[in-house]
């Protein structure tokens, strides 16, 4: 298989492995709930390669749909993802190597997205699905650095979007397409998407109770063999005789005779086969009806011309996915229509597409990351979605540049709380919802807690260990702090002990009064985090303690 190869892929290849942990800080006054929590839809203003890696305590193999629309690399943006490019490591390389002005856009580009696409891998559940708006400038990188992290196998589509609206009228060929590029985490759990594309006829056949096609086919894939219709088939006529012959297919090896809507003796009928498969495992059935792959429920019919006809009951979950996209909105009508509720930004995504796109997950509770929010599309398209349809789904918007709040929160506090003066009447009344803001705060480092520096709540600290820990999902609803406890892994019980303060850490530890308090163990062994233990090797033992001591032993326990 070809592999992509650019200046700097050494450096950044495992670039996200060593991007340290950041406290996430709540930011009560800028967020539109009651509550503040990471289990609420959210809205991150920081760096995204490190809100990323942040957000894999509590995320890690939960996001159901990454849905991005990275910069395009038109050589014309204000180029802000740079950290890559600029790290100490990679400069260094640079002046080694070559002249730093060698390294191309296109290097630039490729170094910015390689570690940003491995965390959102990481973040992506099983069955989940990646989306990435581009454009001709970087498919051919994107398409080959998909492969590479997602593998080629995963491929789910490459997606056409005509755009629509206004196009150059001075440009030689006028590009009136962009791309949108789906990857699944694990093809083979990705569900048929319960979609029907909008452009869909009314008269479609999707659209009628049952739906009728021969499966008589023949063609290279479908070589001649021969199927034996056993007395009792049924047929879509009340009686008649279908003639032996060898003119027309499927050819009939004798006479077919139909009684009372079924075959009155058995005959065997030669031709190429679609549906050969689900066919036999009807008739082993006893010639009752089965269900396909799509969940419809499937029988088969001898019709009067003496063709196989399978008959399928529509089923409330069509799937009919096509790839191109057309007629869902542009950038121009999206800008206008933000000009509604007072919010002004260059090129946002619509949200009919966005929606579309979305609905692809067959999840009415599905989680939703965009770490390029930019306008907060995704966030609008999230809410439009529950409203219709009575979904939860929550969205994560990550946005790094200062509008994070201006434009991204105020666009989502607008769509949620409604503007009267909109003209579009769901923008006028609100759709409802709720959201918590935080910031990217201070790096968790044990140099800096040794210090008494940028000392982390228990909160934050509690989910930064027990993901270190384990590798397992933290859920801050299971924090006890009085007790010490901040949750249970699949193999251990978790428990902390610590203030963000200096002094306290000095003054204390894992005492015998402590481990007393503790509840009664279960089977699994305890971690017991602590700056330091007053009781022997033995009581630990007896009370299934494996003791760690902050900050030097944090580490993950495979």
């Amino acid at each position: 298989m070809p592999t992509l190869q650019f200046k700097g892929k050494t450096f950044v290849q495992n670039h996200h492995l060593a991007v340290k942990y950041h406290q996430l800080v709540p930011k009560k006054e800028l967020s539109l709930t009651d509550t503040v929590s990471l289990h609420d839809n959210l809205i991150i203003q920081g760096d995204n390669l490190k809100v990323l890696k942040s957000l894999l305590p509590t995320y890690s193999g939960k996001i159901d749909c990454v849905y991005i629309d990275p910069p395009y690399n038109t050589g014309k943006e204000n180029w802000v993802y740079n950290d890559n490019v600029n790290s100490p490591m990679l400069q260094e390389w640079l002046g080694k190597v070559v002249d730093k002005e060698d390294l191309t856009r296109y290097d630039k580009w490729l170094c910015m997205m390689t570690p940003r696409l491995k965390l959102l891998r990481e973040l992506l559940s099983e069955d989940g699905l990646i989306l990435v708006h581009i454009n001709d400038f970087e498919i051919h990188a994107l398409r080959y650095l998909l492969d590479d992290i997602f593998g080629p196998d995963n491929l789910t589509c490459n997606f056409i979007w005509r755009t629509d609206g206004n196009f150059d009228n001075q440009a030689k060929i006028k590009i009136c397409h962009e791309y949108v590029v789906a990857y699944s985490k694990n093809i083979e759990k990705f569900k048929a998407p319960s979609v029907i594309d909008p452009n869909t006829s009314e008269d479609s056949k999707l659209f009628k109770e049952e739906i009728r096609n021969t499966i008589v086919k023949n063609g290279p894939k479908n070589p001649k063999s021969i199927l034996k219709l056993p007395v009792g088939f049924p047929a879509n006529f009340e009686e008649g005789i279908i003639k032996k012959r060898a003119d027309a297919w499927p050819i009939y090896k004798s006479d077919a005779v139909i009684k009372n809507y079924k075959l009155a003796k058995s005959v065997e009928i030669e031709s190429g086969w679609s549906s050969k498969e689900l066919f036999e495992e009807f008739v082993n059935n006893g010639l009752t009806s089965i269900t396909d792959n799509k969940g419809q429920e499937s029988r088969f019919e001898i019709i009067s011309s003496g063709a196989i006809e399978v008959v399928k009951q529509r089923s409330d979950e069509q799937s009919h996915v096509l790839s191109v996209l057309m007629n869902m909105g542009n950038t121009q009508s999206m800008s206008a229509t933000l000009k509604e509720i007072g919010i002004d930004f260059d090129y946002p995504k619509p949200v009919s597409l966005s929606k579309y796109l979305l609905s692809l997950i067959n999840k009415k509770d599905a989680l939703i990351l965009d770490s390029f929010a930019g306008s907060g599309t995704t966030a609008h398209a999230v809410l439009e979605l529950n409203k219709e349809d009575g979904g939860s789904r929550k969205f994560i918007l990550v946005e790094q540049e200062n509008y994070a709040n201006s434009t991204t929160a105020e666009r989502v506090r607008r769509v949620i709380n409604g503007v009267k003066t909109a003209k579009t009447e769901s923008l006028k009344i609100g759709l409802g919802g709720s959201f918590s803001y935080f910031e990217l705060g201070p790096t968790i480092e044990m140099e800096s807690i040794l210090q008494g520096k940028n000392l982390p709540s228990y909160a934050e600290f509690a989910r930064y260990i027990f993901y270190t820990a384990t590798g397992e999902e933290f859920n801050d609803k299971k924090i006890d702090e009085e007790m010490g406890f901040i949750g249970e892994s699949q193999n251990y019980e978790l428990y902390m002990f610590y203030k963000p303060d200096l002094e306290w850490l000095k003054r204390n530890a894992l005492t015998l009064d402590a481990v007393k308090a503790m509840p009664k163990f279960k089977s699994k062994q305890r971690l017991v985090f602590a700056p330091a233990k007053y009781v022997d090797d033995e009581t630990c033992k007896w009370n299934r303690i494996d003791f760690c001591q902050l900050p030097y032993e944090i580490y993950r326990i495979q």
